[in-house]
């Protein structure tokens, strides 16, 4: 398996100007890694995703780092007026980008959840999937056409359960759709991350390498840096083996299962983020062998 790293474990530098977008794919091969995942670019002023993807893309080509995967925002029940067709042409506009990229493959979201109106069982995972199955499906065949695979990953919430992503890509029914997997997500659902991965491999497209520091919500909230899972209990990010994601068990899986594709570094922490990456990378390499055995 390939290591790669998404573009979003070093958003803090870029947002505070100690780094370009473009200066990330020189870091990235310069740390060891073989490929680069994009997420939503953070634009210089002027451009826009189109206008700026032939930039990376050549970046990309000209330090001899490959592209894998474009990560993007969507959300099929409140983007767009609700109205899900408006929502599947807007990310048509994306898939372009993603092929200009010459990237395989294309995340985006499902939903966050419902608009803070809709009210009672009307709010229920049951009751939005048709909605998601359409526009999943309207995305992943115009994709299919440019020759990269789309998928949907296990965050925001309301569509992060093994399960519900399960019944998401098996109802969009289409061999160019699956799922993105991320180890460490399944811990906002309060979910186990190693019976979440197994169920999810059939299915899986891509991976995140992601790792949390976990406290029960029983205890006393720890201040800056943590957020709530779904359950009430505290996570912080942390740095590839340092947190409660079982990842060797995770890799032990996916071998299991025959996945042989890229496995993404996605760096959360609060520890500065280029020793944090780099620490990861490190970590990883060495699970990587021990799950071998």
């Amino acid at each position: 398996m390939k290591i790669g790293v998404s573009s979003y474990s070093f958003h803090t530098l870029v947002r505070s100007g100690a780094m370009t977008q473009l200066e990330v794919i020189s870091k990235a091969k310069e740390l060891g890694f073989d490929a680069i995942e994009f997420s939503t670019f953070i634009l210089p002023e002027g451009e826009t995703p189109l206008t700026f993807a032939p930039k990376v893309r050549e970046e990309c080509e000209r330090v001899g780092m490959e592209v894998v995967n474009y990560t993007i925002w969507a959300d099929f029940l409140s983007s767009c007026d609700g109205d899900w067709e408006r929502e599947a042409e807007r990310l048509q506009t994306e898939v372009r980008v993603a092929h200009i990229l010459g990237s395989p493959g294309m995340r985006h979201d499902a939903t966050w959840g419902y608009p803070a109106d809709t009210q009672g069982c009307a709010r229920s995972f049951d009751n939005a999937l048709s909605t998601l199955i359409k526009g999943c499906r309207a995305v992943t065949e115009y994709a299919a056409e440019y020759g990269i695979r789309t998928m949907v990953e296990n965050h925001g919430y309301f569509v992060q359960d093994s399960e519900r992503i399960e019944r998401l890509v098996s109802g969009v029914n289409h061999p160019n759709f699956g799922a993105l997997v991320d180890i460490g997500n399944f811990l906002c659902a309060d979910e186990d991350p190693a019976r979440a991965v197994g169920r999810l491999m059939p299915y899986a497209f891509h991976v995140h390498v992601k790792d949390f520091h976990v406290k029960s919500g029983n205890e006393p909230n720890p201040g800056k840096g943590w957020f709530r899972s779904r359950g009430g209990n505290y996570l912080r990010g942390a740095i590839v083996g340092h947190g409660s994601v079982p990842i060797v068990q995770c890799l032990k899986i996916m071998k299991a299962n025959g996945y042989d594709g890229v496995l993404s570094i996605e760096f959360e922490g609060m520890e500065a983020p280029l020793e944090g990456i780099a620490i990861g990378l490190e970590n990883l390499k060495k699970y990587l062998a021990m799950a071998q055995d």
